[in-house]
């Protein structure tokens, strides 16, 4: 299996690897079974078949776990539900209780994880379905098995986009819609069950549906807006060392957010107060501090080139008109603060 990636543009970002999880059921920690079409563990569907399944499956887990989940994204909606037992969601750094019937719905573009950190007893069930989005601002696309009406599929999306809350109740019906696919993932051969499959993944979308319009949610706009795509993005390189890090040019981080660059910088210049390229340096350049904190003995050198800074000289320079100290001089005054 190739290591899986959330691609947006050029931008590649690790997905859920698996990995843990493929370890604990080698070492017969857990029973995982799945299907897929490709980037994930389990047995791997036709192009045909499924078309915007990425993954769909369950894992039973017995006993304390030392195992855990990456923060990750996925290249589409992850419905997940917790059939029993309990978890811990974690998304965008805010944690959501998952006691048993718990069913959660994450963004592409949302950073979670499952456990906190560890994975916890129970059952879990997910399907990972790709609506051709990445970012919030795009419009869904669902699959040609996908038989709701365009009104409820345009409900459906408004509710999702709308709001970004993760984790809701469900219900006895949507414990049994998950219990009865959970019965066509282990089933052989899959291809005689596929009918069974899509006929149950549209209870379960029409039974979201039920449920989301029984809460009354209050949708935002702005959440679904190009400014809600520049403000995640921003968000993002702040506290995200890895993403501040790449090589970005002005073009790229508006390809990030699916806009023409003018338009990209007007909308940063609205959030910031400055140009994506002022900004981008700051968030580097707070980077650099809060490692230079941790770890005071860092190559000067090895952290510029490591935060996309052309050269340690222009880096310092950054620095210290940002600082009015040179790196150094910094982790000094930092030294003799906290002794």
């Amino acid at each position: 299996m190739t290591r899986p990636v959330y691609t947006l543009d050029e931008i590649r970002f690790e997905i859920d690897s698996c990995l843990p999880q493929l370890n604990a059921v080698k070492n017969n920690s857990i029973e995982m079974h799945a299907l897929t079409h490709g980037n994930y563990p389990g047995k791997e569907l036709r192009p045909d078949q499924l078309a915007g399944i990425s993954s769909m499956g369950f894992m039973h887990i017995v006993g304390e776990q030392s195992w855990a989940i990456e923060p990750h994204r996925n290249e589409g909606i992850e419905i997940c539900f917790q059939e029993n037992g309990s978890n811990t969601l974690i998304v965008d750094g805010n944690k959501y209780k998952m006691p048993a019937k718990t069913l959660t719905v994450t963004r592409p573009w949302q950073l979670h994880q499952m456990g906190d950190p560890y994975m916890e007893a129970g059952r879990l069930h997910w399907i990972i379905l790709d609506v051709g989005v990445r970012r919030p601002n795009q419009t869904w696309t669902w699959p040609d098995w996908c038989i709701l009406t365009t009104e409820d599929l345009h409900e459906l999306e408004r509710l999702l986009r709308g709001n970004e809350n993760p984790a809701w109740q469900a219900n006895n019906y949507i414990n049994d819609i998950f219990k009865r696919i959970q019965t066509y993932v282990i089933s052989e051969p899959v291809e005689q069950y596929l009918s069974h499959l899509k006929i149950h993944l549209n209870q379960l979308l029409l039974a979201l549906l039920e449920l989301l319009k029984s809460q009354n949610i209050v949708t935002q706009q702005h959440l679904t807006t190009k400014t809600r795509a520049v403000e995640m993005f921003l968000e993002e390189l702040k506290s995200n060392y890895k993403l501040a890090a790449y090589d970005w040019t002005l073009q790229l981080m508006a390809n990030y957010c699916g806009m023409e660059r003018s338009a990209f910088s007007n909308y940063c210049q609205q959030l910031t107060n400055t140009s994506p390229i002022i900004y981008l340096n700051q968030c580097r350049l707070q980077h650099a501090c809060n490692t230079l904190r941790k770890n005071p003995q860092s190559s000067i050198t090895d952290l510029a080139i490591d935060l996309g800074f052309s050269s340690s000289q222009y880096f310092s320079r950054c620095f210290k008109e940002k600082f009015s100290l040179s790196p150094k001089q910094w982790v000094k005054k930092h030294n003799d603060q906290i002794k």
